[in-house]
């Protein structure tokens, strides 16, 4: 768990390998699925996506984590200005050190991250969302984000630019896009973690959409799966679907050496919410799970789409 401090540490932090190899250890552990992307980039790119991840998942610690109880305004004010220090070449801890490496040789924003700790601000004072338009934010800032991080390090395709005829055209960043992957991501995480959030008293399908199917909070905290439920859930997974669409298109943007493991990573987790569906939409007493021999089969598809879309 994550622990703040005010003072600075004196002890001396790991080395870049060390700090690198921690943060692969941390996505290996808590982001499976999307750490099996990773394993597709370029090293230079997958160590850096490790960093970012690791950054991410100590945010999320802090409000999600074992002792969130503790965790105030105070501490996030503290970790946005271990953020700066970070950004400003200075390290804090053993993971800064690999972040360090990453934001100096890649050009990546500090918004983004900054963004990401409003996100966890909302968590700290919000566990229900009347509608889509405000979880959208939320969604953007906890996980949106991720998608703007992660197309710095990716980069962008500029090789159609060297022609004369276009050479003063303007390389096109998928920003959009970037953004509907990781609110995508996010859609799909709420649906299926619907019953461990619930447990902690949260709800994050909005609320006028639960009176829309007349699904009310007392059908979810009892974890009731009816008509009214499976018909909730296939609205919710059509959005998720329209985000992941959204997001395709911008794949083709990306370095040719990025959008292999993009797509894979893509479509390793749209299969949660195929899990979902055979499941029944039971996400209270079943997690919906994507078996190794499925992800496999993802890899080659992947690669053609890569190629030819």
């Amino acid at each position: 768990m994550l622990q703040l401090s005010n003072t600075p540490r004196m002890r001396t932090l790991a080395s870049l390998e060390n700090a690198y190899e921690l943060c692969r250890q941390i996505t290996a552990k808590y982001g499976k699925t999307f750490y099996l992307g990773t394993l597709l980039m370029p090293e230079d790119k997958r160590r850096a996506i490790w960093a970012i991840y690791a950054w991410c998942r100590r945010t999320d610690e802090l409000v999600d984590g074992p002792q969130a109880s503790t965790t105030t305004q105070e501490t996030l004010d503290s970790w946005e200005r271990q953020l700066e220090s970070v950004f400003a070449g200075h390290p804090v801890d053993d993971q800064d050190v690999a972040l360090v490496d990453t934001v100096q040789h890649f050009p990546i924003d500090i918004q983004p991250f900054r963004d990401m700790i409003e996100g966890q601000r909302m968590d700290l004072y919000r566990s229900r969302y009347q509608t889509f338009e405000e979880l959208n934010l939320y969604c953007y800032r906890v996980a949106g984000t991720v998608g703007l991080m992660s197309t710095a390090v990716l980069g962008v395709d500029g090789s159609d630019r060297t022609a004369p005829w276009n050479k003063d055209d303007r390389i096109y960043i998928p920003t959009e896009e970037a953004i509907a992957l990781g609110v995508a991501k996010q859609l799909t995480n709420i649906l299926r973690d619907v019953g461990e959030d619930a447990r902690r008293g949260r709800i994050y399908i909005p609320l006028e959409e639960l009176a829309l199917f007349n699904y009310t909070e007392e059908d979810l905290f009892k974890g009731v799966v009816d008509d009214r439920w499976r018909e909730l859930m296939r609205f919710q997974i059509q959005r998720a679907r329209k985000y992941f669409a959204i997001s395709e298109k911008g794949i083709k943007a990306l370095n040719p050496d990025a959008r292999w493991p993009v797509w894979a990573a893509m479509m390793l987790y749209q299969q949660i919410l195929d899990a979902i569906e055979r499941n029944q939409y039971d996400v209270f007493g079943q997690r919906a799970y994507v078996s190794t021999p499925r992800k496999m089969l993802c890899l080659p598809i992947a690669a053609m789409r890569a190629k030819v879309l």
